[in-house]
This record gives C-alpha cells, structure tokens and sequence, in this order.
C-alpha cells in the first residue's frame, strides 16, 4: 500500500496574518511586509494585518503610512488598548506630543491596568512640563506592574531631574535588583552617588561593572567622570556609539523634554552675521545626530553633508530628507581623509565630548574654505579647569573654558564671536553654554607663529 501524501492547505488570513507578525517580531521585515501585501490582495480592510502592517512601517522609519494604517485599523476595532498605545508611540516619535498624549489616554480608558501606556504617558507628560502628573503616572505603571524596568528608570530620571536624588537612586537600585547589569541604571546610579558626595560607593559600582566588563566604554568613561582619575582628552569612539545608538529612537523626545536650544542657537548666530539662506553653500553638519540642526540649516546648502559615529543616529538623520550625504566616520578621521572643504560647518553639542579642542579646531580650521564660517556650541565650564582649559563632569560631557576657546581659536587663524547662553535643561537647572562662531580669513599668513602658553 502506498504511503498516503501528506495533507496540505492554505493558511487562512489570521493565520497568514500571525505568521507575518512573528516573522516582524525575529526582524525578518522584507518577509512579514509580503504576507501582508498578500493579505491586502484578499482583504484591503482586514484590521489585524492594518495594524501590524502599520508597526512594520514604523520600524522601517515610514511614520507616514504606520499612521495611515494604524489609525484605519483601530477605526475598525476601537476597543484595542494596545493598539492604541501604538498609536501613541508613532505620534510621538513624529513629535506631534498631543496626538500621543490623547491615544495613550485612550488606551488607558480601554484598559485601566495597561501599564505600559501609564509610562508612555508619564513620559509625554514629562515632556510637556507636567512632572507632577508625569510621577502619577509612572508609579501607576509600577503599581500595576510591579516589575515594569523602563517605569522605575523614568521614575528615577523624573526625580533626579527635580534633584529627589536619593529617591532616584533608589528607582536605580530596584532596576539593578530586576536585572542586575542593566548598563543605564548602573551608570545613573553612579552618578546619583556622585551627586550626593558619595564618591567612593559610586567608584565601587563603577568598578564592579568593569570587573565584569573590563572592556566596556561607558563603565570606563563615567569612571573618569567620577573620579577625576585617567581623564582622556575625548570620548572614545566606543562611548559615543553605545551611548547614542542606545537611545537614538527617543532622542528627539528627550531632548524636547529638556527644552533643547542648540540648533537653533547656531541658526540665530549664522543670521546674526547677515548670511542669506540662498541654497548656495558647501555645509557640513559635524556630528549630525538625528539632524535636527541639519534641517534647519538646510536653507542655505547647495550640498549638506552629515558626519557621526551612531548607526542609529544616521538612521533617523536620513529621514529628515534634506542630506547630500551621510557618513558614519570619526570627525577627526573624516576631515583627513575625505579632503574636502566647505563654506560652513556647524556642530551642535557635538564637541561636548571633546576635552582637548587643539587637534579638532585645527583640523575645522584646515577644512573651511577661504571667508568659511564655523559655527558650535560648547559646555561652559563654571570655576576653577586648572590649567587644561576643560573639564570632563559627571554627567561624562566635557565642559571649556571661554578663554581657552578663544585662544584656540586665534591660533588657528579664525576670527571669532562668542556669546554665553543656556543650550538647554538639566536636573531642573540650566546648562550655561558657549555659541561660537569662527570665520577664517582671506589671508593664507593670518596664522600666528607661536602657541599659546596653556597648550
């Protein structure tokens, strides 16, 4: 007797539709976005598969057409809680923070107990300036969901934001407990420590994390921060790119939170010195993030090129739409090696993570062409910087001195501008900081001959 076949049949839509979202879920987004254009084929308003399809969109950096999709799916099916709070996080990674704000209060109507909208909403609220509310909400995702990481690491950022640095602490404490190497909350702990004068316990949590991982950037980075010990002269690459990479999708969002000015202080200070957004200049965004400076100076580039070490970073850069090029490279590295020049460079808080600004500025300096302006925002370092011009403080960025800019700058053969202003928010205080604007000169002999004494 023959051995019968084995039976076969078609998956049903639901089922297609389930496949496609686990597929989503193992990152196999090119093979989940075919079931669902094979699904559409059959069913163009089948609810499940609209809003999956729109999550895809949104992983794929299309926020467009995730908002599209995911508002049709929940017209269809409007008792879904999570898919609603999914329509909270598209809204709010398109900064439009009241839409997110009204889908994550739908949500919770839907489900009271949906704790992941309770801190998505905490967050928004922080944002807005609503830090009473903004603690409510956190500690009401933590009450329904006593486990709930992100809400305890919010919860701490909120409190150390409104200097409850001890109860910050203890938000960090619990996400150790939960999951003991947390990187973010061993390094915000440390600092939290370090804020309190408690030097010595964060060198122990520091030093224990290296002991574990004597390679990783970050523990070794804030260990310098917090000891004043084995200072290097810049962030290592590894730093920048774990740090940034990590929160490159919520990026905007925060920097929102803490009423961040830097890009628009260097629009105002390019405007400040009479130059015209005539779409006819060489521009280089030096650090370009997620390009917010980039599409403000936009205007006045013929060609914008965006330089940073982040994959992330440079992801969202690219869907601000308004780059020639993007580049993943070392600043440094990139100046020498490409040889190109510009008629304009700006830098917003990049060079934050710079403490020796000798080899740097030099090298800016090399790059602009003749009448090529520089424009950058620094840290100001506050007291005392001994004789190095910088400092590197706790929080791991480097703060200069004005003087030692100034200097620099002069040696390099730029004339410059600097004004003092606050760049943006942080533990509930203004950062002071230094808008610079260099312009290099006609001249190919303006350079002095000799250095200055600090160097």
């Amino acid at each position: 007797m023959e051995p019968s076949e084995p039976s076969t049949r078609e998956l049903t839509l639901d089922e297609a539709v389930s496949v496609a979202i686990l597929l989503q879920k193992n990152k196999q987004f090119l093979e989940a976005e075919k079931i669902y254009r094979h699904v559409f084929e059959m069913a163009p308003d089948h609810p499940r598969g609209l809003h999956y399809a729109g999550v895809l969109a949104h992983q794929q950096g299309r926020n467009k057409e995730a908002l599209e999709l995911i508002q049709r799916s929940v017209a269809f099916m409007p008792d879904q809680a999570d898919w609603y709070s999914n329509l909270g996080i598209v809204f709010q990674s398109e900064q439009r923070l009241d839409r997110a704000v009204d889908s994550y209060r739908r949500a919770i109507a839907i489900d009271p107990s949906h704790a992941n909208a309770h801190n998505n909403l905490g967050v928004l609220l922080r944002a807005t300036g609503q830090p009473i509310e903004a603690e409510a909400a956190y500690r009401e995702a933590i009450r329904l969901n006593p486990e709930h990481i992100d809400a305890y690491t919010n919860l701490g950022n909120l409190l150390n934001g409104l200097r409850r640095t001890e109860e910050a602490a203890a938000c960090y404490c619990k996400v150790i407990t939960l999951t003991p190497r947390h990187p973010e909350a061993r390094k915000l702990l440390a600092l939290a420590h370090c804020t309190l004068g408690e030097v010595g316990e964060a060198t122990k949590i520091l030093g224990e994390w290296l002991n574990e991982e004597p390679e990783n950037p970050i523990a070794q980075h804030m260990l310098a921060a917090c000891t004043g010990r084995d200072v290097p002269k810049r962030a290592s690459n590894g730093f920048i790119e774990t740090t940034f990479d990590s929160f490159a999708a919520s990026f905007e969002a925060k920097l929102a939170s803490l009423s961040y000015r830097a890009p628009a202080l260097i629009v105002a200070m390019l405007e400040d010195c009479g130059l015209q957004p005539s779409q006819c200049l060489h521009v280089l965004d030096a650090g370009c993030g997620t390009g917010l400076c980039g599409a403000l100076v936009a205007p006045f580039a013929r060609r914008l090129v965006g330089v940073d070490l982040s994959d992330g970073m440079l992801a969202h850069a690219k869907d601000k739409n308004v780059y020639s090029a993007l580049v993943k490279a070392e600043l440094s590295e990139y100046l020498r090696e490409s040889g190109d020049t510009f008629d304009m460079i700006v830098s917003a808080d990049t060079l934050v993570y710079v403490g020796d600004l000798k080899d740097i500025i030099a090298a800016f300096a090399r790059a602009l062409r003749p009448n090529g302006i520089f424009v950058f925002t620094l840290e100001q370092a506050i007291g005392d910087c001994a004789d190095a011009g910088y400092r590197l403080e706790l929080h791991g960025r480097y703060s200069h001195a004005l003087v030692y800019v100034e200097q620099l700058l002069a040696f390099s053969g730029l004339q410059s501008k600097i004004i003092e202003a606050e760049l943006r928010m942080e533990a509930g205080a203004p950062v002071p900081g230094l808008v610079i604007r260099a312009v290099k000169s006609e001249s190919k002999h303006s350079q002095p001959s000799t250095q200055p004494d600090f160097l």
